[in-house]
């Protein structure tokens, strides 16, 4: 977590706003001039402290510089505000600082209004004049170069921070977790799949003065998305511009504002930003910022639609809770839910998920925190994506890329999976927050991500696509009798549009598909000479998603019986008497006859099939022919032989041998031939 100098600390991005570059110190500093001619050096010094410890750093870094006496550096215009930050009152008046001490507020404010450049070089500057006192410099000139993209140096430095061993340092855990950081931003660099990832920066209708971030979707291509206003009677020393919602549809690679959404109710002085809109499309949930005792808090509120436009905004009470923020409201696709961030009570800490019940009238049940997903840390900007089920979240307590990181967690059956970060290059060395999928679509196809990541001026919105993985649909088929893989077999998919794709076995008895759709729904023909036809629905019974290439869906196995072939030359016959399965003294010496052979051959099998006479209903003489034949196995298993060497099959008063009447007369010696077991002893 970013922290700096005790007594202040940094908010979590609640509607993170980078400082225009386009707008620089230059226009601040004549602003401040104008207001401030006639000051003492320390009076602006302590104004410069009051802004700090608001949280308004670009403000500050302009009076810190002017203090210092700096010469002035020109940079571009812009026309946005510094984001808010939590903080802790510091600032008084009077002030009597050595240059150093402003010149290393003066990085921290560099720093925290995302001038990384500028505050690497005041770290350095500060170390390189009092290594003992600013030994802590040289951690936060690791931090802005590892931000910067500098890992090799901010490696190099954060190495010689750990170094010291003179009581100075403050920051070893912190440290520590940076040079974890740089390694696994090191690992991520040397993926093989980066070739699978398009990063595209959205343009702006209005060029890029100001950041266009956290996307909203209202309909198809509609989003609302959150930027700034100015406000032209803004009065002095008081920051003109404010977060906004503004609705826009996504072409060709830009971003193109509509409109500003006004709603109803609202404070005009307030910013309001971080939108999102009900499954029905009746209500909309913003987030609107204020302050209460000089602190800045968040609250989020709810609007209702009338015709084309939002009115009659309210506070959300059950998800609101006094002296506490809210935040960044996600409603869910089947309308059950809304999720958002919270620095509450009941929390893990810092800023954690929650999510609550969505009733019918806009209003909410009592929140429910996300444990699972939770840290001591900051966990902000809940996105869930239904069709993977999977929640997208942004994080700055778990080992990522630097700042904040985007993770996901699966929701199966119940249970969250343990969060994973998304990796490089979802995540960048700066600050990624804001994450939209559509549904319908892979989580990474077409997704949008908000991040300060470019050299434009604050959060912007990129559009990233990961081709998708090859898709391997594979199994086994095997023998039921003794498991063993069947070479050959033939294996045809069936799909749910009726169309077949077909395949062999190959000596493991392996078969596989490439496929592209779902195959949950599809089925199997598998067919193979000497054993009976198989079909069976497809059953996914494991998925391995660690190759980056492919994911293979391994079917369950399909296990085939062997068909009983009877070649004369290989059949022995065994008879019973009317209505009889007991074994005969003579039928007896026919099968411990085939015992010896199945003795002497180990790999010789037999397969039996039971018949009757035509005498009694079709449904009886399946039975008994059923008992006929499985009388000679179990003799046979008796006697030693594995029952995995034997197959049966019953055929009750079909296929007689004999006729059973002649001229129209019963023919009692017929009858007797057909009450028989029929028993194929095969040497393969």
């Amino acid at each position: 977590m970013n922290t700096f100098f005790p007594g202040l600390y940094q908010l979590s991005a609640q509607f993170r706003i980078k400082t225009v570059k386009q707008c620089g110190l230059f226009c601040l500093w004549m602003m401040v001039l104008f207001t401030t001619a006639t000051a003492q050096s320390s009076k602006n010094l302590a104004l410069a402290e009051k802004y700090f410890a608001a949280g308004d750093y670009y403000t500050a870094a302009g009076l810190y510089q002017q203090y210092l006496n700096v010469a002035k550096r020109k940079a571009p215009r812009a026309n946005f505000p510094l984001n808010a930050k939590r903080y802790r009152q510091s600032g008084t008046t009077g002030l009597q600082l050595k240059n150093i001490e402003v010149m290393y507020r003066l990085a921290h404010s560099y720093r925290l209004s995302h001038y990384l450049n500028e505050a690497a070089v005041e770290y350095k500057n500060c170390y390189d004049k009092d290594s003992v006192l600013y030994s802590d410099a040289i951690y936060w000139y690791a931090v802005c170069q590892r931000g910067l993209g500098n890992y090799a140096e901010a490696e190099s430095y954060l190495s010689k921070y750990l170094g010291f061993d003179d009581g100075h340092s403050s920051y070893t855990k912190q440290a520590k977790q940076e040079l974890a950081t740089i390694n696994f931003i090191n690992s991520q660099l040397k993926r093989p799949d980066l070739g699978m990832y398009k990063v595209t920066l959205l343009n702006t209708s209005f060029g890029g003065e100001k950041g266009v971030y956290a996307p909203a979707l209202v309909a198809s291509n509609q989003f609302v998305f959150t930027s700034t206003e100015k406000d032209t009677a803004a009065k002095v020393n008081e920051s003109p511009f404010h977060n906004r919602m503004f609705s826009a549809v996504i072409n060709n690679n830009s971003i193109e504002i509509n409109k500003m959404l006004t709603v109803s109710g609202t404070d005009l002085k307030a910013s309001q930003g971080t939108a999102t809109v009900s499954a029905s499309g009746n209500y909309l949930y913003f987030t609107q910022w204020g302050k209460i005792n000089d602190k800045p808090v968040s609250s989020i509120y709810y609007a209702v639609k009338k015709g084309d436009q939002w009115s009659n905004a309210q506070p959300l009470s059950t998800v609101n809770l006094n002296g506490f923020s809210s935040q960044q409201p996600f409603c869910t696709a089947d309308g059950k839910y809304l999720y958002f961030a919270s620095n509450r009570t009941g929390g893990a800490g810092g800023f954690d998920i929650w999510y609550a019940p969505l009733k019918k009238d806009g209003t909410t049940g009592t929140p429910v925190n996300l444990t699972a997903v939770n840290t001591v840390n900051n966990e902000q900007a809940p996105f869930f994506h239904s069709g993977t089920n999977t929640l997208v979240f942004s994080c700055d307590g778990r080992t990522g890329m630097g700042g904040y990181d985007l993770f996901e967690s699966k929701l199966i059956e119940g249970q969250w999976t343990t969060p994973q970060n998304l990796g490089y290059p979802v995540n960048s060395s700066r600050d990624d927050i804001y994450f939209f999928a559509p549904e319908g679509d892979m989580l990474l196809k077409n997704a949008l991500v908000s991040s300060d990541r470019g050299a434009g001026c604050c959060l912007e919105t990129y559009i990233l696509s990961k081709a998708p993985k090859k898709k391997i649909f594979s199994g086994l088929v095997k023998d039921a009798r003794d498991n063993s893989a069947l070479e050959g077999a033939t294996v045809v998919m069936k799909k749910t549009d009726g169309s077949t794709v077909q395949t062999k076995t190959d000596k493991e008895g392996k078969y596989r598909f490439d496929v592209t759709e779902d195959v949950k729904q599809n089925s199997l023909a598998v067919t193979k000479d000497k054993y009976k036809d198989k079909n069976q629905d497809v059953q996914i019974e494991n998925v391995d998603e660690s190759d980056w290439r492919s994911d293979n869906f391994q079917n369950v196995p399909v296990l085939m019986d062997r068909k009983l072939v009877i070649k004369p030359e290989t059949v022995v016959t065994v008879f019973f008497d009317f209505d009889k399965y007991d074994l005969k003294p003579h039928s007896i010496h026919v099968l411990d006859s085939i015992y010896s052979v199945l003795y002497k051959t180990p790999k010789a099998t037999i397969q039996i099939s039971g018949y009757t006479d035509g005498r009694g209903t079709e449904e009886y003489n399946k039975v008994l022919s059923d008992k006929r034949a499985k009388a000679c196995a179990d003799y046979l298993i008796g006697k030693g032989i594995e029952a995995s060497r034997i197959t049966f099959e019953s055929f009750g008063m079909c296929c007689p041998v004999e006729m059973e009447l002649i001229n129209g007369r019963d023919n009692p010696d017929g009858r007797s031939k057909n009450r028989r077991a029929l028993i194929n002893i095969s040497m393969e």
